[in-house]
């Protein structure tokens, strides 16, 4: 089975799971259909139904046990029965699980590509990427693509919608590396808060994820 890396840092347990079954191929991984059958009623679109059973199947793979997954109105997952915290992304042909027993956890896995260089404008601050012009191609995209993830994940943290990418969030200059860290900080709240966020390059995506304290807002 394909799970293509499982590991614990800061209390929570995460996952990364390469999506190469079939729709029946991850079905068949799962015991209880009734799990899954009412999220999956009404949606066409392969993609989008292989995420779904894919997240189902890493999820039980790091819990030991299968788990329904419900979202709050704002579209923040949980697990029904479960005072667990979990945080789920995915991209194309991954999909990421995050679970944290106390605090809040957040992740974000994103696919390699060219497109991030055209939205650059909408989430980059002046003070972020400092030397960005004597960047190499290869440096300046995966620096942009982990500043694209790392807020992403910043904002699953924060749990609330009106966030501005550009104006309520920045990343402090880092050194990049094929696996590290560096602090994300928000603007939103009134305190504003900094948090240290891991993360590590693939050759198809790029994945940050960090938590919170579950009181800290």
């Amino acid at each position: 089975m394909p799970l293509l890396r499982r590991w614990e840092k800061d209390g929570g347990l995460w996952g990364i799971w390469h999506v190469t079954e079939t729709e029946d191929g991850l079905m068949a991984l799962l015991a209880d259909k009734s799990l899954f059958a009412g999220r999956l009623a009404g949606i066409k679109v392969p993609k989008r139904r292989l995420e779904i059973l894919g997240v189902c199947v890493l999820l039980k793979d790091l819990l030991g046990e299968e788990k329904r997954i419900l979202h709050e109105d704002s579209g923040k997952p949980f697990l029904e029965g479960d005072p667990r915290r979990i945080t789920i992304s995915h991209t194309k042909g991954y999909v990421a699980v995050g679970i944290h027993g106390e605090a809040v956890p957040g992740m974000d896995i994103e696919q390699v590509g060219e497109k991030v260089r055209r939205v650059a404008s909408r989430f980059i601050r002046a003070d972020e990427m400092p030397g960005r012009e004597q960047m190499t191609g290869e440096e300046s995209l995966f620096q942009l693509l982990l500043h694209w993830s790392a807020k992403e994940t910043l904002y699953k943290l924060l749990g609330c919608l009106d966030v501005d990418f550009r104006t309520h969030l920045r990343i402090r200059p880092f050194k990049l590396s094929p696996e590290g860290e560096f602090v994300g900080e928000e603007f939103c709240s009134a305190a504003g808060t900094s948090c240290l966020i891991h993360y590590f390059v693939h050759p198809d995506f790029v994945c940050t994820y960090c938590v919170r304290s579950a009181d800290r807002r």
